[in-house]
This record gives C-alpha cells, sequence and structure tokens, in this order.
C-alpha cells in the first residue's frame, strides 16, 4: 500500500498546496508557518488529524532560522524558564485535548487565531519593562504551552510579549524561534504518547519538508518584488476568515 492511499485526491491536493501556501507566506512575509497552515489543513481534516501532519514540515522551517541567527546561547540562557514552562505546559494542553471534542479546540484556535490578526493588524505595541516582566515568564511560557497543545498555536501570547519588549531582531528571531522548536519537539512526543501521532502521520509529514525548502525560497525571491507589507495584511485577513470559519463551524454554522 503506498503512502498516500489514504488520501484522496482531493485530500492530497489541499495537503501540498497547504505546505507549499504557507511556506510562500513565511519566505514573503516571515509569518509563522503553522500560523498559516494549520487552518487550513484544520478545516479539511480536523485538529486533531492536522497536528500530526503540520509539525515536521513547521520545525524544518524554525530550525533553518534559529541555526542562522546570531545569539543562541544567550537567548536561551535569559528565557529559558519560559521556553521549559511552555514545553512542559504543552502536555496538559495535549491531555486536554484528547479530552475535549475536536470541533471544540479547533473553536478555541479560531479564537486564538482572531486575537492574533487582530494584534498584528492594528499593529499594537505597549512597552514593558524586562526586569520588571522576568518574573511572569514562566506564566507566559506556561500559557504559550497550554494553547499550543489544545490548538497547535505557537503564538499567544509569546508573539505580544517578546514584542513588548522592543527586543532586538535578532534577539527576537532567535528566542521566538527556540520557543517554536522546543514546544514542536515536545509536541512530537505529547502525541506520540497520546496516540494522534502515527508512522504513517509522520511520514506524510516529512513528505512536507522539500514542499517547505521550495516555498520558503520562492517566497524569498518574490518578496523582493513585492511590497510585503501589503501582502502581510491581505494574509492575515485570510488568517482571520479562517478563524472565523472554524468557529462558525464548530458551533454548526457552516
Amino acid at each position: 500500500m503506498s503512502l498516500f492511499d489514504t488520501f484522496s485526491a482531493t485530500q492530497l491536493a489541499t495537503l501540498a498546496a497547504a505546505y507549499f501556501i504557507a511556506a510562500l507566506v513565511k519566505g514573503i512575509t516571515g509569518l509563522g508557518y503553522s500560523s498559516t497552515c494549520l487552518p487550513i489543513l484544520t478545516l479539511a481534516f480536523g485538529l486533531k488529524e492536522a497536528l500530526p501532519l503540520v509539525l515536521i514540515p513547521s520545525v524544518s522551517s524554525n530550525f533553518t532560522v534559529m541555526f542562522t541567527t546570531p545569539g543562541f546561547k544567550a537567548s536561551a540562557r535569559r528565557f529559558w524558564p519560559m521556553l521549559v514552562s511552555a514545553a512542559i505546559a504543552i502536555f496538559i494542553g495535549l491531555w486536554t485535548l484528547t479530552r475535549v471534542r475536536g470541533e471544540s479546540a479547533a473553536a478555541v484556535l479560531g479564537a486564538v487565531l482572531l486575537c492574533y490578526v487582530a494584534f498584528a493588524l492594528t499593529n499594537a505595541r505597549f512597552r514593558l519593562s524586562e526586569a520588571r516582566t522576568q518574573r511572569f515568564e514562566p506564566a507566559i511560557g506556561a500559557a504559550t504551552g497550554f494553547l499550543n497543545g489544545l490548538t497547535g498555536s505557537q503564538v499567544m501570547p509569546l508573539i505580544p510579549y517578546l514584542l513588548s519588549l522592543d527586543l532586538a531582531r535578532e534577539r527576537f528571531l532567535q528566542v521566538s524561534n527556540q520557543s517554536f522548536t522546543l514546544c514542536s519537539a515536545a509536541m512530537f512526543i505529547g502525541l506520540g504518547l497520546t496516540g494522534l501521532m502515527t508512522l504513517h502521520a509522520a511520514a506524510v509529514s516529512a513528505c512536507g519538508v522539500l514542499l517547505v525548502v521550495l516555498g520558503v525560497n520562492i517566497g524569498r525571491r518574490i518578496g523582493q518584488h513585492l511590497a510585503p507589507q501589503a501582502f502581510r495584511t491581505a494574509v492575515l485577513v485570510v488568517l482571520g476568515a479562517l478563524g472565523m470559519g472554524l468557529i462558525l463551524r464548530a458551533m454548526g454554522w457552516v
């Protein structure tokens, strides 16, 4: 039996398109890979089925950024309490996911997407003192990890918090991708323990890495000839629509 025999032609096309489009968007705008890919796959397959399919391509895109950006050791030393608490909380989120309806968790993903889109589109900016807020970072990490385990989203409240610290661009990229990578590793283990990550799903997910590499490279070239901010805004609007679609589906309205 072929690796892809369990998918229809339409599902295979959707899977390949989601992998490639998310990589293209990341290459053009820098938006997180899973933030684009996961809602598409969730609408097509359901959240519990989509999580293992998006994991390996997402990790490959995060590794590239993390190991090509300076400051790995310094960032890990500074933010380790937040990173560790996020990884631990993922298992609590996954435990919760196995005990709720997939549609309910998908609705939470939709709500998280809408919050992220609203934050990004309004370009909201607030400044926090790094010295004063450091004690709260384990809680920020735990909240991010729990939502990651429950919904697959890795951005809230991590990204708004890091932006509020007004970090240098390289430090921001390093810390955020350390969080994404560590949480993805914890998610891989957790999905295996809960039975959501099968060898078949892992193999299909691994095949998506080629589309990620291709999409990111093409996206970077396209980005040189586009207005990235306008394209980013359009993508965020689409993500907002996908988030609303997840909520409406959970309510039985679509």
